[in-house]
């Protein structure tokens, strides 16, 4: 097939898992011998149009129209304030790459494509765009999640409206798991359009035997934590979904049973300073190590390799890929399991292949219970990663997201 892939998040530019997972299964889809033509933001100083990895990758480069926009726009958009300017850039790149597709690459230089494939309502407006202008030219609409779960369902109408009339216009629509179909169905939408793939991990570069010892000990002296002592990790987002706060106050009642632990916390968002104050007031700031900002992949894996226990106690997480790299490096995993949260399927928390333990994302306590289930047994904890990592191997690789990506798009073209 050719396909048509549009995502607002691609490398240089990574944000968070939706560039992780564009990176990933474009190049996967290119090594099963599929033609892939990604539109995605330019922020300026890139390349407008290059190959990456057998991908060609088109950046239009965009302009701000922010002193316009007010103008136009709805009450809704005018309360987004600064972050006005983030719909500026996310409505330009749309109007940019869909003008840029139609014009250039269809009418001008001939491509044929089989499909386009929009990512979240960040590309919905170019799918939108692209098949008033070609009815039959089939559309995919990846949903990896919504603006009703992320702000907790008091968002953006207008994204919500964005993204609940590109599902009506998309032949079909993918999403990332179960719980997240049934979730789409609640909220009205087509459930005949749904399919569900899950997304992977690359368990060749996520390998612990191919992570040096003293470089794992080298990251452990950087942070302080001493052979007898636990390493908690974290990573992630910080904002309300994630659940970091409930982490953090989950952490006394850790320590009560083991305090020689630390918890390193990886990422960066809004909630940043409400975290290390909040650490502050529970009197445990020696115990909560951070860092702030998107750590790349190498120290990522570093990271992963360095810790006892790695806890992801979201309260909305369609899927989570975080917890799959976890799995991959054979660590034990804490997940949050209430709500629209897709670790439920990537996590078996009883029986021989229990890989982790399910918890309440909102409840400190039983964060608690789970991180000291996992220190309790060292040798439990070991079998549980080592478990967690043939599960990876069986069910979540990216050749596997991939191959069943195009069966969905298979059925898509056969309708």
């Amino acid at each position: 097939m050719r396909i048509a892939f549009f995502v607002w998040e691609y490398p240089p530019v990574l944000v968070g898992g939706l560039g992780t997972y564009a990176e990933n299964i474009t190049r996967k889809l290119v090594d099963l011998d599929h033609d892939i033509s990604v539109f995605t933001l330019n922020p300026g100083g890139l390349p407008v149009r290059e190959i990456i990895e057998g991908v060609e990758v088109h950046r239009p480069m965009i302009a701000n129209a922010t002193k316009i926009f007010p103008l136009l726009v709805t009450e809704d958009l005018r309360r987004w304030g600064t972050n006005l300017k983030f719909f500026n850039d996310v409505f330009i790149y749309n109007i940019l790459s869909a003008a840029k597709f139609v014009n250039e690459l269809i009418r001008r230089d001939h491509y044929k494509f089989d499909l386009i494939s929009v990512h979240d309502w960040l590309s919905s407006m170019a799918g939108l765009i692209i098949k008033e202008e070609f009815e039959k030219m089939p559309l995919a609409f990846h949903v990896h999640s919504t603006e009703w779960g992320r702000s907790g369902d008091t968002g953006s109408e207008v994204v919500s409206h964005l993204e609940k009339v590109t599902a009506e216009s998309a032949d079909g629509i993918v999403t990332v798991s179960n719980v997240m179909r049934q979730d789409l169905a609640r909220h009205g939408w087509p459930e005949n359009k749904i399919d569900v793939v899950w997304n992977g991990v690359d368990p060749e570069r996520y390998d612990p035997d191919k992570v040096s010892k003293e470089e794992v000990q080298k990251l452990r002296d950087r942070y302080g934590i001493e052979a007898d002592e636990n390493f908690i990790l974290f990573v992630g987002r910080l904002t309300w979904v994630k659940g970091v706060r409930n982490l953090i106050q989950s952490l006394p009642l850790v320590l009560n049973e083991f305090p020689k632990s630390k918890l390193v916390i990886l990422g960066r968002g809004e909630e940043q300073r409400d975290l290390m104050a909040l650490a502050d007031r529970l009197g445990i700031r020696e115990k909560v190590l951070y860092r702030f900002e998107f750590v790349p992949e190498g120290e990522r894996i570093l990271h992963y390799a360095a810790s006892d226990v790695c806890v992801f106690p979201s309260l909305y997480e369609p899927f989570g890929i975080v917890s799959l790299e976890a799995m991959a490096m054979e660590k034990p995993v804490v997940v949050g399991a209430r709500g629209i949260v897709g670790f439920v399927e990537q996590i078996i928390s009883s029986g021989p292949e229990q890989n982790g333990i399910h918890i309440n994302g909102h409840d400190p306590a039983d964060i608690a219970w789970g991180i000291r289930e996992v220190l309790r047994d060292r040798k439990r904890a070991r079998r549980w990663g080592e478990n967690g990592r043939r599960r990876i191997l069986n069910y979540f690789t990216w050749e596997k997201a991939a191959t069943q990506t195009l069966r969905v798009y298979e059925r898509i073209l056969n309708r």
